[in-house]
């Protein structure tokens, strides 16, 4: 019974420090007024503050009526109401949470009772209450709509680059070689941004057993290989390989990871004079689903559209990509012969595809 009394006390003390911890006093905005105990400001600016909706209460403890107001300078009301007594439902709808019924309301509501004469009055509107109107009218001092947009952009070339890499360094980057390897081979196809196949090949480098190669034979391997590989301002590697949970594929992963590594390293090493990093690591469902080759979780042959990018090359005043005409024989019979023993380079051409239109849109052209 004597543990069990312990344990009672010590929860109710640590109850009772949780309760001191969370009820402690905060002094460091004590000595502001009211009104600006909400506007913290992290760094300086020259951009309008924004200003953070909290509760505004006078000396009844009621809401001012003028509670808005009093948020912003005299010029910054000026500058809310020429928008919301002059601007079109089309117009507000570019600015945060004023989309739909809301701008609607906002002209409708100046139609009836004339122009806004004051901030306050916007939550006069229906769907507009005080927490609403302060956002409206930061949104209206502070359009996000370029910040959102690059913010945008970061998240789609993060979700299928890694490591992250700047939209400046991509607009300056000519030409690609796009790099898939499996269990024998190591492919690669270098591209520039027209979309123009500059080189695209493979080399045969081991057969995978049960027998586990040291890591000379790798190093060994993959230089001779390096060796082949053109010059260009980024290197794409496939990122893929089997579960870990799937105990029975291990030499597979390891085989697949070892690869990488050492891509990876001496990719770098050999390339990156400049002191950037060079190599990239692309998804290889990413590419699989951009171009629609998936069934379920699983990723299909991109035999056929390689199939399909050849002939238009040929056909099409326009093609996806361009194939240099002195090869594209060359390039049409190999398919044609080793159709199921060339995947990885498939797979390294369509990655580099993939690659320039998710990056810089259709036409590859930086947008």
């Amino acid at each position: 019974m004597a543990w069990r009394t312990n344990l009672a006390s010590l929860i109710k003390a640590g109850v009772f420090l949780l309760g001191r911890w969370r009820w402690l006093p905060v002094s460091e905005y004590s000595s502001l007024p009211p009104v600006l105990n909400n506007v913290c400001s992290r760094r300086k600016s020259t951009a309008p503050e924004k200003i953070v909706a909290g509760v505004v209460c006078g000396t009844n403890g009621r809401k001012p009526e003028d509670a808005v107001d009093k948020l912003f300078s005299p010029e910054q009301q000026a500058s809310v109401l020429h928008v919301l007594n002059t601007a079109s439902d089309k117009e507000l709808e570019a600015f945060r949470l004023l989309r739909g019924r809301k701008s609607v309301n906002i002209v409708e509501h100046r139609k009836k009772f004339g122009p806004f004469q004051n901030l306050e009055s916007l939550t006069d509107v229906p769907l507009i209450q005080y927490k609403t109107a302060v956002q409206v009218c930061n949104s209206i001092l502070c359009p996000e709509n370029g910040r959102k947009k690059k913010s945008q952009e970061k998240w789609l070339l993060g979700k299928f680059i890694k490591p992250a890499v700047e939209r400046e360094r991509l607009k300056a980057v000519n030409s690609i070689v796009s790099i898939v390897f499996g269990t024998r081979r190591i492919a690669w196809a270098h591209l520039d941004r027209k979309l123009q196949v500059l080189d695209w090949q493979q080399a045969v480098c081991w057969k995978l057993t049960n027998r586990i190669y040291p890591s000379s034979v790798y190093l060994e391997e993959i230089s001779s290989v390096i060796s082949k590989m053109p010059q260009a301002d980024l290197y794409i590697l496939e990122k893929s390989g089997p579960s870990i949970q799937n105990t029975s594929l291990f030499p597979i992963l390891l085989h697949f990871l070892i690869t990488e590594a050492m891509l990876y390293a001496l990719l770098n090493k050999t390339f990156a004079k400049d002191g950037q990093h060079r190599v990239l690591s692309m998804n290889r469902n990413v590419v699989g689903k951009h171009f629609d080759l998936m069934i379920g979780d699983t990723r299909t042959s991109g035999r056929e559209l390689v199939k399909q990018f050849l002939s238009d090359s040929v056909l099409k005043e326009e093609p996806r990509v361009f194939f240099p005409h002195g090869r594209i024989v060359q390039y049409r019979q190999k398919v044609l012969k080793d159709s199921h023993h060339i995947e990885e380079l498939y797979d390294s051409l369509l990655q580099a595809v993939a690659f320039y239109e998710l990056a810089f849109g259709k036409g590859s052209e930086v947008q």
